[in-house]
């Protein structure tokens, strides 16, 4: 049973980690926005259909897309302090955190108080496009400005919204102004409903030009969180990204008491991370207090003339302060430092008895690496 316990464990955790990003049967490799769809599909930002479909034809909602763009930018862990009151939205509404957002992170704007969300209409590309543009920081330009950018391309430019002119003269300016690949001569097509694909296209870009030059608000939260900790010190920061390779020995503290005389082989323990882990300067990889799980990969007791004991924990999984659960593959075997006399008496009689209390750390060997975003710390699977 044991092994058989050991061997399920050891499925399930592979199965989480190998199972390949989805492809969608109505999304082939030539679609105008094949990369973007698989992308943010890869990344958790948009999901597909219970029929395996993603439908890039058909329309968002509001809601939708503000849940979506949170997600693309990576703020879906963001408190926000003092929210806005709607009269169509109240805290039970599965997308009220994401709006909330929205507006804290200037991507939308309302009215201080009693107006309406209108979460289940259609969002518009004048609407999307606009959000992904409230999400930098961008050069003023004129009406004036905007509108000869915009005719040197489009031929529907007068008929676009007053408020979206310059939004929309800012998008093209980046190269944002998303429009589906036609033989005709380009329409901003301001106020039809977007389609998933677009909206998909649209995410993709802001995400890509956010991580340059992003809002006041967003610059401050994408910024690198920091702090003090376990230096980890092959740790390596490739932008917002930080890597604690495979090979690498962290300090965990475990939830209960563990012996080579008590516990069991394929009992399940649980640890904490006694402080932050942190690269040499000082970003923060893995906060303290995430929570480890794993099950005692080898337990056999000591016993005079006969053995040493053995102790050997296997760690599988780790879940963050952002309550993120993820896998997290390490292995630690506890042994005895003796002096030169005992070494002699271990190996003569044998016998070794092998303990580890709350209070004590122990020393995880990482076999994979671990991928984290430095400025929320989540974990990339």
């Amino acid at each position: 049973m044991k092994n058989l316990f050991k061997l399920c464990l050891s499925l399930a955790v592979g199965l989480l980690i190998t199972i390949p990003a989805f492809a969608y049967p109505d999304v082939t490799n030539d679609h105008w926005a094949f990369n973007q769809i698989q992308t943010l599909t890869e990344q958790g930002v948009i999901v597909g259909y219970p029929d395996g479909t993603f439908q890039p034809d058909e329309n968002v909602t509001r809601a939708e897309f503000a849940s979506m763009a949170i997600k693309a930018l990576g703020q879906e862990h963001t408190t926000v302090a003092q929210p806005v009151n709607f009269t169509d939205i109240d805290p039970t509404f599965w997308a009220y955190d994401a709006i909330q957002k929205s507006l804290y992170f200037d991507l939308i704007s309302c009215q201080s108080g009693g107006d309406v969300f209108r979460p289940d209409d259609t969002v518009t590309r004048a609407e999307s496009i606009s959000v992904a543009v409230n999400a930098l920081t961008t050069e003023q330009i004129s009406t004036m400005k905007a509108k000869e950018v915009l005719s040197k391309r489009f031929a529907d430019v007068n008929e676009i919204p007053e408020w979206f002119v310059i939004p929309a003269g800012k998008a093209e300016i980046l190269d944002m102004l998303v429009t589906i690949p036609s033989a005709d001569k380009a329409k901003v097509e301001a106020e039809r409903p977007a389609t998933r694909a677009e909206v998909a296209a649209i995410l993709f870009d802001m995400m890509e030009q956010a991580k340059l030059n992003p809002n006041g608000k967003l610059a401050e939260a994408m910024r690198k969180k920091t702090g003090e900790g376990f230096v980890i010190e092959d740790a390596f920061v490739q932008g917002s990204v930080g890597t604690i390779p495979a090979g690498t020995i962290i300090p965990v503290k475990l939830s209960s008491y563990a012996s080579s005389q008590s516990s069991q082989s394929g009992e399940i323990y649980t640890a904490i991370a006694p402080e932050n882990y942190i690269t040499k300067d000082k970003y923060i990889l893995i906060k303290k207090g995430a929570n480890l799980k794993g099950q005692m990969l080898d337990v056999r007791d000591g016993k005079w003339f006969v053995r040493n004991g053995v102790l050997v924990f296997d760690n599988s999984l780790i879940t963050t302060t952002n309550d993120q659960t993820v896998p997290f593959n390490g292995v630690c075997e506890i042994k005895k430092d003796r002096n030169w006399f005992m070494k002699i008496v271990r190996a003569t009689l044998k016998g070794e008895k092998l303990d580890v209390s709350p209070e004590n750390t122990i020393y995880i060997k990482l076999l994979k690496p671990v991928k984290i975003d430095l400025t929320n710390g989540w974990i990339y699977d």
